[in-house]
């Protein structure tokens, strides 16, 4: 009875201590709250025993709109910019202007000799007489040894006889000169449709005869499918790429009556890679899997005729450097070099990423990301697989002028 009387008054007195100190500042910090007093409107969060200095508060002054708060960092630390890669470069994912002249050849090849870009795929998908015109352009110039070219597929009102049709297309196009399939582009899964109004999925089986053929002419598919994964993610203040997708509303998926979810295209991808295990398939944009390469390792590890490459992308490569380093040695066969968007200003971050151990440098597109990025420092072995060597071995016709031989 004693024990219980004893044990009920030191509880009671431990409440009263709380409450007292709850209406008593004494003893609070440099924001005049004491221990364990709650901030404004909400409680202590677990494992918090009072509440941080800005609880509560909000700016004297007007905050700024996004666009507007770019502070200039005070870090100082060691900077190596990198404007000529180290190695000879392939870039599997160019977009140069049309070939329809030796002017726009020209000028782009002029523009790849002082980055060390030494040959550019034309991954613009064109096929029939446009592709004869490109590769006539490309015949007669200068510049042979210095890019090559990618058929495209007309995969619109697909209807039984389709595949046949394309893989004669295929066929024809490879004959003439195109050394791969692609840019095989996003519309592919998210809104292209069938003959009879439905959506063309990624592995409808009427297809399963071009991507055959593919193996058989030994060319690779390179082959863009969906979006980075926020782009199907509400459009709220949660949402990494909120900016990009205020900026453009032809990037929002979110509508289920017009577009497939994220992980309806994953699955219609890997069932489609697995289903052709002769096919050589280049995933574009490391397979939308940057922000989760563990995700984009298993697949490597379930389908070795599988490659990615890393277009477009250096905004999650460069804010992962430990992880990524470990990534791209582990997965050094199966990664290729490619940027996307033709802006020569713009390789030289992809060298700096992936050639030094530099620190927080600004990335050169902020709607992408409002982080910095950090050098991933790969081993020479690995950066000469990048570069060069793993797209030569998929793509055995790429021209050999002005690589090492070994």
């Amino acid at each position: 009875m004693k024990y219980t009387l004893l044990a009920a008054l030191a509880a009671a007195v431990c409440v009263g201590l709380v409450e007292i100190a709850a209406q008593n500042p004494a003893g609070a910090g440099a924001d005049g709250r004491g221990a364990g007093q709650r901030a404004p409107g909400g409680r202590l969060a677990p494992g918090q025993i009072q509440p941080r200095p800005g609880d509560g508060r909000e700016p004297e002054f007007p905050p700024p709109n996004i666009r507007e708060y770019k502070p200039t960092s005070t870090l100082v630390v060691p900077a190596h910019p990198v404007p000529r890669a180290k190695f000879p470069v392939v870039d599997f994912h160019g977009h140069p202007p049309a070939l329809v002249s030796q002017k726009p050849l020209a000028e782009v090849v002029e523009s790849m000799t002082p980055l060390n870009l030494q040959v550019m795929v034309d991954a613009n998908a064109t096929t029939g007489d446009r592709l004869r015109q490109a590769l006539d352009v490309l015949g007669a110039s200068t510049y042979k040894e210095r890019m090559v070219i990618f058929t495209g597929l007309d995969l619109r009102n697909v209807q039984p006889g389709a595949g046949r049709r394309l893989a004669q297309q295929l066929e024809a196009d490879v004959n003439a000169g195109a050394v791969g399939v692609g840019e095989i582009m996003k519309s592919f899964g998210l809104y292209i449709t069938k003959a009879d109004g439905s959506r063309l999925h990624l592995d409808d089986p009427e297809l399963d005869l071009v991507w055959e053929k593919a193996a058989d002419l030994r060319v690779p598919v390179f082959i863009h499918v969906a979006d980075p994964q926020e782009f199907f993610q509400p459009l709220d203040y949660h949402n990494e790429r909120w900016l990009e997708l205020a900026l453009y509303p032809d990037r929002r998926y979110q509508d289920r009556s017009r577009f497939p979810d994220f992980e309806t295209l994953m699955a219609e991808r890997d069932r489609l890679i697995a289903r052709h295990p002769r096919t050589t398939w280049v995933l574009a944009h490391l397979g939308w899997h940057a922000n989760d390469l563990a995700r984009l390792g298993k697949l490597f590890d379930a389908n070795p005729n599988l490659y990615s490459e890393v277009g477009a992308v250096l905004y999650d490569i460069g804010r992962q450097p430990r992880t990524a380093h470990e990534f791209f040695v582990k997965y050094q066969d199966r990664l290729l070099f490619g940027k996307d968007s033709y802006q020569p200003n713009e390789y030289p971050y992809y060298w700096r990423v992936f050639e030094t151990n530099d620190e927080y440098f600004d990335y050169y597109r902020d709607y992408h990301a409002f982080w910095k990025l950090y050098g991933i420092g790969l081993p020479d072995q690995v950066l000469r697989k990048l570069y060069f060597e793993n797209a030569m071995k998929i793509v055995p016709k790429l021209p050999k002028t002005g690589f090492p031989k070994s």
